[in-house]
């Protein structure tokens, strides 16, 4: 990879688009302004499920619902390693494939160096995006397992008992959602074939959906509201 012959603009819009990744990140799984998100929200909702499980000795629904979990991230995963073996593909030709993208219209002229670079940041993504959603499989399935050994409604233990199991899965969302934005991010990347200047723009499009997804959206004035209305009737 010929780096020295790539500009300067297009280095410092990679170098922002991570800072704006990182610092997204940051922002919504860990600053103080998380708990306010939809997911951190909805770890309420599975902590309370997870109450009500232990109290029935009937969980057909509930295993289903945990066998989702596993099929849903089994599914990004796959795709994310599809994804990146086209990439790999796609890097091997890549004289080919940059005079086929160059010969569109709204796609800015590349050198080697610069078309490689672009390719390698999309497979460095995905791979970040399918440790993710591998791991939240781990997860899932640890859960399940967790779930299946749970007791049935013997008092304080199973009280304990889902509190700590409402953390596991919920340690399976927050990896599963970092994932799934992971897969935004890549799409903010997209826009680099177009220009460095189209990767700035995408990039802030990309921090203001998921910032309205998961701080401003109707699902979680609607998940808020839920929350409200278990605390003030179930004691909880």
């Amino acid at each position: 990879m010929q780096l020295y012959n790539i500009p300067l603009l297009d280095w410092l819009a990679l170098a922002l688009f991570m800072l704006a990744w990182v610092g997204y990140t940051w922002f919504a799984d860990h600053s103080r302004w998380s708990k306010k998100s939809l997911p951190s929200i909805m770890n309420f909702h599975r902590h309370r499920w997870m109450r009500e499980v232990l109290q029935r000795e009937v969980r057909v629904p509930d295993t289903i619902i945990m066998g989702n979990f596993v099929q849903s991230a089994v599914f990004f995963a796959s795709t994310a390693i599809l994804i990146v073996g086209g990439l790999v593909t796609t890097l091997g030709a890549s004289e080919k494939a940059l005079q086929a993208m160059t010969a569109l219209p709204f796609v800015s002229p590349a050198s080697q160096g610069l078309w490689e670079l672009k390719v390698v940041s999309l497979i460095a993504v995905f791979i970040y995006a399918f440790v993710k959603f591998i791991w939240a499989v781990r997860l899932a399935n640890y859960c399940s397992m967790l779930f299946s050994a749970a007791p049935f409604n013997v008092g304080n233990m199973s009280e304990e008992y889902a509190v700590e199991l409402g953390k596991m899965i919920g340690l399976f969302g927050l990896h599963f959602n970092q994932g799934l934005r992971t897969n935004f991010f890549a799409l903010a990347i997209l826009g680099w074939w177009i220009s460095p200047h189209f990767f700035l723009v995408s990039t802030c499009l990309v921090l203001w959906v998921l910032y309205r997804r998961e701080f401003r959206s109707k699902s979680l004035l609607a998940v808020k509201q839920l929350k409200k209305i278990a605390e003030e009737n179930l004691d909880l």
